[in-house]
Order: C-alpha cells, then structure tokens, then sequence
C-alpha cells in the first residue's frame, strides 16, 4: 500500500483542526511538495471554506508530503473526513514519490481557481 499522502489544505500544519492533529499524530512531515494540477475554493458557507484539487486544468500545486506511520488506519479516518465531495487517489509528487491525495469530485467553475495554487497563501 502507498504510504504517502500530499496534502493542500486543511489538513497542512498550519491547521488545527480534529484531522490535522490526527495526520501529525499518525505521520511523519516529509516536507513542502509540489504537484501537478489546479486548487479551487470550495465554500459552503462565511467561515467554511476549503480547496479541492482537481488534475486539469494543469498548473502547481503546493503542499506538504506525509508518510503515514499505519496507512490503512489512518486513511480510514481521513476518509470519513473527506466524505462524499472528494475521492482518494494517487499521484507522482515532483521528486517521484506516489502519494494518495483526494480530488475533488466536481469541476468547480474557473473563477474559483487559486492561481498561486497554496491555499494557504491564497
């Protein structure tokens, strides 16, 4: 099993949130990654609002790259996390690596996408 995740919003370190504490309890920081594709806002309401990834259009997208210490556990979790809007697949982080990341399932329109593609800097 891949026992890498890339992630792009709030589950980063900068957050500390439930499932952000959980990945830095169940994980080790590789550090800041890049891969290939576009972030989008996702709000659903004044004070919730996320990315969601999405492969194309193609750009940047920055991040953090995590190894998972018990994968299938602590994806379980972020799973749940997640829910329905995103789906867990894997991608190739520059460097090499595979990683799992979770896509976005819808294609937001093209106003919501982040140019600078950090969330957190967005």
């Amino acid at each position: 099993m891949v026992d890498f995740l890339f992630v792009y919003g709030t589950l980063r370190s900068e957050f500390d949130n439930q499932y952000a504490r959980l990945l830095r309890s169940e994980a080790r920081l590789v550090g800041p990654a890049t891969v290939m594709g576009s972030l989008f806002r996702i709000q659903h309401s004044a004070t919730q609002r996320y990315p969601g990834f999405r492969f194309l259009p193609d750009g940047e997208v920055r991040g953090e790259l995590w190894q998972l210490r018990t994968p299938a556990k602590t994806l379980a979790e972020l799973d749940a996390y997640e829910g329905g809007e995103y789906s867990r697949v894997t991608i190739e982080v520059a460097g090499g690596r595979t990683a799992w990341i979770y896509e976005y399932n819808a294609q937001p329109d093209e106003s919501r996408r982040i140019a600078s593609g950090d969330f957190c800097a967005a």
